[in-house]
């Protein structure tokens, strides 16, 4: 797991929805966010067990995230939506 990465919730009410790796707590754990229903600043603390990688990285969040520089939720939120978007294709 690192800063960045995109991962799908695999337990949980959650489960199934896209989000992005915040913040490593542990080697068990990570917060993630969407910028949607689980915002930044109330991140979600996940097992990583309980997530599947996509083993994408969304470079620009990560970057942000790793540098201590405020990322936003709307950012987040439109960086998802061009992820899934791609997915499509």
């Amino acid at each position: 797991m690192n800063l960045g990465l995109v991962v799908t919730s695999k337990a949980g009410h959650d489960a199934g929805k896209i989000f992005v790796v915040v913040e490593i707590v542990d080697e068990n754990y990570v917060r993630i966010a969407d910028g949607d229903s689980r915002k930044i600043d109330n991140s979600k603390l996940k097992k990583i067990k309980h997530l599947k990688s996509s083993g994408q990285t969304l470079d620009k969040i990560a970057e942000k995230l790793e540098n201590g520089v405020h990322v936003f939720d709307s950012e987040l939120k439109r960086t998802i939506k061009v992820y899934k978007q791609n997915i499509k294709q």
